[in-house]
């Protein structure tokens, strides 16, 4: 989907050189909707197409913090010991 929005010419020069605003955009909104819990971090990876290595880089800078849960843990410790780790 694409969406589309207006912003006033003489704001133009406030928000424009301050980097890839497309991109920006994209991110702010994912952002609230992650925040929101409309969207999973998994679809937050999809929208903005980041590996999900480079999620905790993208969110920790936004005071977003991944929540890792002793299920979580518990599943990477079996996965090393399986591993020989």
């Amino acid at each position: 989907m694409e969406v589309t929005f207006q912003i006033p010419d003489d704001m133009v020069g406030a928000v424009a050189p301050a980097g890839d605003l497309p991109r920006r955009a994209l991110e702010a909104f994912a952002l609230e909707e992650l925040r929101a819990g409309r969207i999973t971090e998994v679809e937050l990876r999809k929208m903005l197409g980041l590996a999900r290595i480079e999620l905790d880089g993208f969110l920790k800078p936004r005071s977003i913090y991944q929540e890792y849960t002793l299920e979580d843990f518990e599943q990477e410790r079996q996965a090393l010991k399986e591993l020989g780790f």
